[in-house]
């Protein structure tokens, strides 16, 4: 846009002082001016098309005297509009038209006038709860305008500045964790009997992980990462060719195009689903389901499934179904739940179902229409 000269900065702003500057000042003048302009069109109009007022008539011809001499009256059109003439009819059809013309034409430019303000205060909010770094709002339009702005802006910087306190204090907490861990570490060394010795290195090395994971989840929760046009079928391919590298059994169906998304986000948040399938299932079997509105990926295993009871809450965090089989196997109750806010920061929604045939899929739905991240 080409930016304005001096003469329409100071008339634009003139405008501007002369606008009202609330919803009901704006609503108000939009009403009064419509009414005025159709008013005075369709009078216009009315005056322009009348039919012109003729002159004196000529006599009437001899065989319209009545027996007397007096002349009859000529007969008049049946009363009624329709038997108007043709130019008052039109007049009229034209009143009607221009009157409900402007006042349809200002309904609408003020709906969209109105509602702009609304509408990006509901994109802004959308895209909140995926970015909490995103760009605060502009603080104009009208004083409600304004005032909603300004609060949705403190209300953003207060959050930022809360999970930055937390991120500093889990990391002090962290800190000062790990060094008795550390020291512990090093008296184990030392410890004659080899059975206690194991248990505790398997104890310590439980919470060495339970305190990474904790410090990864708040990072990935907190953190901002740019939006870009993704390759996910190139990285669902890469994900499973490292799996099969490392002898697990991964395979991949389907096709999917690129999509806009968190790159880092969402390749940890397959990292996981994967991972826990073959940890707990054996295998993983990644299918790709694309379609007009949404990405749909489901990672299958080939273990026991989980409970019905279950299925909802192992998407907490720090819950475990299993205490023993997550101690063998590392894990601390994070992996779904990171994967699961990581699908709600793009739009989605991550699904867990118990598969017919035995073993568990979870579906991570990534919609292509996203406010703000089309």
């Amino acid at each position: 846009m080409a930016p304005l000269t001096p003469t329409q900065s100071q008339l634009r702003a003139a405008v501007q002082r002369c606008t009202p500057d609330t919803l009901f000042g704006r609503l108000a003048l939009l009403l009064i001016a419509a009414v005025i302009v159709s008013h005075v069109l369709a009078l216009t109009l009315m005056f322009e098309l009348r039919p012109a007022h003729p002159g004196h008539p000529p006599g009437p011809p001899p065989h319209a005297l009545a027996a007397d001499g007096r002349p009859l009256p000529p007969p008049g059109p049946a009363p009624g509009l329709w038997n108007a003439p043709p130019s008052l009819q039109l007049g009229l059809l034209l009143d009607i038209s221009v009157r409900l013309a402007a006042l349809v034409a200002a309904a609408w430019w003020a709906a969209r006038w109105l509602s702009r303000p609304m509408r990006r205060l509901a994109t802004a909010a959308q895209e909140l709860g995926r970015d909490i770094h995103r760009t605060p709002l502009p603080e104009d339009g009208t004083l409600e305008c304004r005032d909603a702005s300004r609060v949705f802006n403190q209300m953003q910087a207060r959050i930022r500045q809360q999970l930055a306190e937390r991120d500093r204090f889990v990391a002090a907490v962290s800190h000062d964790l790990r060094t008795p861990l550390t020291r512990l570490r090093l008296r184990t060394e030392g410890l004659g009997d080899a059975q206690a010795q194991q248990l505790f290195r398997r104890d310590i090395a439980e919470m060495d992980a339970m305190i990474a994971s904790t410090l990864d989840y708040l990072r990935g929760v907190a953190g901002a990462e740019a939006w870009v046009h993704l390759d996910v079928q190139a990285l669902v391919d890469s994900m499973a060719d490292d799996q099969v590298a490392m002898g697990h059994s991964v395979t991949v169906a389907g096709q999917a195009a690129p999509l806009r998304v968190q790159a880092v986000a969402l390749r940890r948040c397959l990292d996981n689903l994967v991972g826990n399938a073959v940890r707990y299932g054996g295998s993983a079997e990644v299918t790709l389901h694309d379609a007009a509105d949404a990405l749909t990926i489901e990672v299958r295993d080939h273990g026991p499934g989980l409970p019905p009871e279950e299925l909802d809450r192992v998407l907490e965090p720090f819950y475990r179904v299993e205490a023993s089989r997550n101690r063998q196997s590392g894990g601390v109750g994070l992996g779904l739940t990171i994967a699961s806010d990581i699908v709600r920061r793009h739009g989605g929604q991550l699904a867990l179902r118990n598969a017919p045939g035995g073993g568990l899929v979870v579906a991570a739905v990534f919609p292509r229409a996203v406010a703000g991240y089309q």
